[in-house]
């Protein structure tokens, strides 16, 4: 397998990582690997066949949104929370707090 480029925290640029989080597939990776925890490739269901997704985990992890490493036939991915924070304070809060399934219904009078 090649050696896949992660940029280092300080080469994170903002309009990649908006670039990279507009994208309703990748916003959903992103929201699916919110808790922090490395997770396998395969158990991220997001509705898209797994030849879509490696696209999308390239365009992902090239901005610096989450790290991949493999491991043999199988490839882990995490979010870059950390660098993320430190480089854009509050971005991901902001992400997580706009999902669906966070927002409040809409008050009706």
């Amino acid at each position: 397998m090649a050696v896949l480029h992660h940029p280092d925290r300080d080469q994170i640029q903002l309009v990649e990582v908006l670039h990279a989080l507009g994208h309703p597939i990748r916003l959903a990776i992103v929201r699916a690997l919110a808790s922090g925890e490395e997770t396998f490739c395969g158990a991220i269901d997001v509705g898209a066949p797994k030849s879509t997704l490696t696209g999308h985990w390239r365009v992902l992890r090239e901005s610096g949104v989450i790290r991949q490493r493999p491991e043999g036939r199988k490839l882990y991915l995490t979010l870059r929370r950390e660098d993320l924070e430190t480089r854009f304070p509050g971005l991901l809060t902001l992400v997580q707090a706009d999902h669906p399934q966070n927002a409040r219904p809409a008050e009706t009078h």
